[in-house]
């Protein structure tokens, strides 16, 4: 490594370090996440452009997805299984919130593969690829779901927490036999699950490991607390380093209707939610976490930190993420085939 990258890519995980110190400290939702993303911001924002540390999001995200995958013990899933229509409505509604979204960014000239693909709550890695084979504008897009993640990381944590208090309950105790097993597996399910082509490998990959070990043998099991503060850290500190002045100052009017299209979503998806807490046995706080557009770390985190149904949560952002994986395009495709019908006259 040449002299001076080395600082390069270590100031911004010592630079979130500090921030999600500073945040613990002042009690913020999510510290060690929202703190380090917004010292990273800041840093970048002040010119010195530090970059990601190499494996440094993909660490984090395998230590947070482990912690979250252990929620779902055998009793939890089986309560899973008997809501699942629920589970697939509530992600499918979820889908179709994108809907007001492209129709505001096509009203004001973004071509239609940019604005079906930027208004996706999908990965945004997945839809910059999406829509790079459908001739889309690969920054706008980029910017679009980067700018969705900000939003959701400052904004939902704190409104749970400040609206729904903490309530302490009991750990489940780290039993290092398990956990010293669980970890590697997860870390090779995420190999697999990248090698396959898969979505969101370094989460998806450990969640599914774990949690199907958790169920399969009704474990008690969790990561201890530092190890999900590391992840939180280390995802904060990257997710940061997407943002700079020129990220907000390039096209602020696009940003701006994304912003509001997102801020839309968001609350038609609470309505929603509470909508169908109304009819069923569960948590109206829970479904609400779990409707909301994009975030599957973030939501995951609030919802374990305020003691809500882990499990919910995750059931809901990964049916809408497998959705919008294997429909984004099919339905581009078909929105698309029916192009000439739609412009004649």
């Amino acid at each position: 490594m040449p002299d001076g990258s080395a600082l390069k890519y270590l100031a911004a995980p010592l630079a979130g370090l500090l921030g999600g110190w500073l945040a613990s400290l002042l009690q913020m939702p999510l510290p060690w996440i929202t703190g380090s993303l917004l010292a990273v911001i800041l840093v970048r924002c002040s010119g010195w452009l530090i970059s990601e540390l190499p494996g440094g999001r993909r660490a984090g995200q395998w230590l947070v997805a482990s912690a979250i995958g252990l929620h779902f013990t055998a009793p939890v899933f089986e309560q899973m299984l008997g809501h699942l229509w629920l589970i697939l409505l509530g992600a499918l509604f979820t889908c179709l919130l994108s809907l007001p979204g492209i129709a505001l960014l096509r009203r004001h000239g973004v071509d239609r593969p940019t604005a079906f693909f930027a208004s996706m709550p999908g990965g945004a890695s997945e839809m910059v690829s999406f829509g790079l084979r459908h001739g889309a504008n690969p920054a706008r897009v980029a910017a679009a779901h980067s700018l969705r993640v900000l939003l959701v990381v400052l904004t939902i944590p704190a409104i749970f927490t400040w609206s729904l208090p903490a309530t302490p309950a009991p750990a489940a105790a780290s039993d290092w036999n398990w956990l010293l097993l669980l970890m590697p597996l997860g870390l090779l399910a995420a190999l697999l699950w990248r090698r396959l082509g898969q979505p969101n490998p370094w989460m998806l990959g450990p969640l599914l490991c774990c949690a199907s070990a958790s169920v399969l043998f009704d474990l008690e099991v969790a990561l201890p607390p530092a190890a999900s503060a590391i992840g939180q850290w280390l995802i904060g500190s990257a997710l940061g380093c997407h943002f700079d002045r020129s990220f907000f100052r390039s096209a602020p009017a696009f940003l701006l209707r994304v912003l509001l299209s997102t801020l839309a979503a968001m609350l038609v998806a609470a309505g929603a939610a509470w909508l169908l807490g109304q009819t069923t046995q569960l948590e109206v706080a829970g479904l609400m976490l779990g409707m909301m557009p994009g975030g599957i770390t973030e939501l995951c985190l609030t919802a374990e930190a305020l003691q809500l149904s882990v499990a919910l949560v995750t059931a809901l952002q990964v049916a809408r993420l497998f959705l919008v994986m294997f429909l984004a395009e099919p339905l581009f495709r078909l929105w698309q085939r029916h192009q000439p019908l739609c412009q004649a006259p």
